[in-house]
């Protein structure tokens, strides 16, 4: 059984978080996050490009290091396990893509608010995922047989994926989203960037307040999937965090990039199910049977590019493609 301990020094810690947050910073108020605008299709590739060569460079970085002070072997293996780590937590995190885009369309978000809504939204994934991981780490730490039941979990899901992947989520029927309705003031229509409007002395929350919270509820049960399966891979809390956010902050721009696209990965979510079966597959194993870390990202690395390039060679079944609900038509937006 894999011990829960890491390499990292709280210098490390800190300065990630501090690059992080000046990265964020630089988004938010340099490169106009504050600004609403649509997102056009190069700005989206340079930002993916942007993060993905960060994300290596962050690799090639910890390599650097932990040759330096613990020796090749020890860089080696940790480097595989970022790079697993961020590959498996990309590749779930993909699955949030088909989510956002029903959420948008059924809000009617226009495209330009669409920014805001997601960066938001990353600023709070990322206070939740840390949330959960230290809480993930901690239980592990304390009752090592949880790698089972994660495991078992993860089967469960993956092959709960698998049974319903053509099926489309009731955006209508989201408890949140009737909870929201029937508790608070809430305007019909946009009021450009703003959360919350005064009208006639009375506060009322957007439809902006309300896709945000429902991107969050989204991330929420994402992350109870994806962070448990990168447990598989390691349980060094640092490499666990910093796939997890490399991921989550490539994963707007990649959203912008193929948000078009994303009805046209009609067998990505089978592949991804494949992932959760066969990674919680290696976690009930893993006391006797050890699966080195590079068979573990080249299997998922197959196992993707099959989905992807099934998705382009064969059509999509009709089912999948047919229309769930009306909503989300209005071409002037707001609440259906």
């Amino acid at each position: 059984m894999n011990r829960v301990e890491t390499f990292a020094t709280l210098p490390m810690w800190v300065g990630f978080v501090v690059f992080v947050l000046i990265v964020l910073a630089v988004d938010l108020y340099a490169l106009g996050g504050r600004r609403a605008h649509r997102v056009s299709s190069r700005e989206a590739l340079c930002w993916v490009f942007a993060w993905m060569t960060l994300a290596t460079l962050f690799g090639g970085l910890m390599w650097w290091w932990l040759d330096a002070t613990l020796g090749r072997a020890v860089a080696h293996q940790k480097v595989l396990e970022f790079y697993t780590g961020y590959l498996i937590e990309l590749s779930l995190s993909v699955d949030n893509m088909f989510v956002f885009s029903l959420i948008f369309t059924y809000f009617a978000v226009p495209m330009e608010l669409q920014r805001r809504v997601l960066l938001y939204g990353v600023l709070g994934a990322i206070v939740m995922r840390v949330s959960m991981i230290l809480a993930g780490v901690w239980l592990l730490s304390k009752f090592q047989w949880l790698f089972y039941v994660l495991g078992a979990f993860l089967i469960f899901t993956g092959l709960k994926m698998l049974f319903t992947a053509g099926r489309q989520p009731d955006i209508a029927r989201n408890p949140l989203v009737k909870f929201l309705r029937s508790t608070m003031r809430i305007t019909k229509d946009y009021h450009g960037q703003s959360f919350f409007v005064r009208i006639d002395g009375l506060r009322y929350a957007t439809p902006m307040f309300v896709v945000l919270l429902v991107i969050e509820a989204t991330d929420v049960v994402f992350a109870v999937d994806s962070i448990p399966a990168i447990f598989a891979v390691t349980t060094d809390p640092f490499i666990v965090f910093t796939s997890n956010i490399f991921a989550i902050m490539g994963l707007r721009a990649l959203y912008f990039l193929l948000a078009d696209m994303v009805a046209r990965f009609h067998y990505l979510k089978y592949g991804l199910a494949s992932v959760l079966v066969i990674i919680g597959a290696k976690m009930l194993a893993e006391q006797w049977v050890h699966v080195p870390v590079h068979w573990s990202l080249g299997v998922v690395g197959v196992i993707l590019l099959a989905s992807v390039g099934a998705s382009w060679v064969l059509p999509a079944r009709a089912a999948e493609h047919a229309p769930r609900s009306k909503a989300g038509k209005s071409r002037s937006g707001g609440l259906p």
